[in-house]
């Protein structure tokens, strides 16, 4: 077996892993804020070498959740090796979805036999049916959004102007929300070969959003993330606006579909999606530490083009 680690990009606070033999050839990306470890899997199939190589370099790397993204026909594979489907992504891979399949690794399930179909207990949404508590917060702070929602008009929505931020400004604005404690995020890769930008959406009431673009051309998605996350009702329906606007640029230059991720408990967030029309596709456990405390996060996500496009 040979092993080599490098930074995904200078300062990037992400690590790349590559594992390769006869039998397992695996990229792991180590994402260090949040101790979670995304398997890139080269070689199909439920071999329980890469099983172990994925447990012990969780455990060398101090590493508390693992995950996959793979297509539909994968799917056994991992649920085989102890993994819990926990979502999709909507046209992930351009033409088809991506299926999200993650282990906390202290809790991470037994080997299991095959079975004969991954429909015996997936739902519509692509989740299993037994309620996890993870998904049953999910679900409650949705419903505390959409009552929210409901009080909103359409005009209440502000015009932003976005830019692009530059390289100096981003580095500012991310230092400035992680000394504040409001930083969701430190801009990490969430995949390889990724192009990753900067913008600043202002409104004329004077609040700005900074956002983080990460798009992927070969496959048409696109990843974004806000830097810190909306408190007030002013801040909410700006944020709304915000990820419209991006959305609308995604879109404008291709994007096939775009995907974020937001800690399940927040209610102000997740009305900001669900106002942009985004719909939940998933729910991560314990996939993220935010002010030392691991957050199961919502993936929300919405295809940017259509059957007709």
């Amino acid at each position: 077996m040979a092993a080599k680690t490098w930074t995904n990009t200078p300062n990037s606070g992400v690590d790349e892993l590559l594992f390769h033999n006869d039998t397992v050839a695996l990229c792991l990306l180590v994402n260090r804020r949040h101790s979670t470890l995304r398997i890139i899997d080269f070689r199909a199939g439920p071999t329980l070498a890469k099983r172990s190589f994925v447990v012990a370099a969780a455990k060398r790397e101090g590493v508390e959740k693992v995950f996959t993204l793979v297509e539909r026909d994968e799917v056994a594979t991992w649920t085989r090796l102890g993994f819990t489907r926990e979502g999709s992504i909507p046209s992930f891979y351009k033409r088809s979805d991506a299926w999200i399949l993650g282990a906390v690794v202290s809790q991470i399930g037994p080997v299991r036999a095959p079975h004969a179909s991954m429909d015996d207990d997936e739902d519509e949404g692509g989740e299993a049916r037994a309620a996890s508590p993870a998904a049953a917060l999910a679900e409650r702070t949705i419903a505390r959004a959409r009552r929210l929602l409901k009080s909103t008009s359409e005009a209440m929505f502000p015009a932003v102007k976005l830019a692009p931020a530059s390289e100096a400004w981003a580095r500012k604005a991310l230092s400035t929300a992680q000394r504040s404690g409001r930083a969701l995020t430190g801009f990490e890769p969430f995949s390889r070969d990724v192009e990753r930008r900067v913008f600043t959406l202002s409104t004329r009431g004077g609040y700005t959003v900074t956002a983080s673009v990460e798009t992927q051309a070969c496959f048409g998605n696109s990843f974004f993330e806000l830097l810190i996350g909306p408190r007030t009702e002013p801040e909410r329906l700006a944020a709304t606006s915000a990820v419209r606007a991006l959305e609308a640029r995604l879109k404008d230059e291709g994007a096939v579909s775009t995907f974020t991720l937001a800690v399940a408990d927040d209610v102000t967030q997740a009305a900001v999606f669900l106002g942009a029309g985004f719909r939940r596709s998933g729910v991560l456990a314990q996939h993220v530490m935010l002010k030392g405390e691991r957050k199961d996060v919502i993936v929300w996500s919405k295809k940017l083009v259509g059957a007709g496009d």
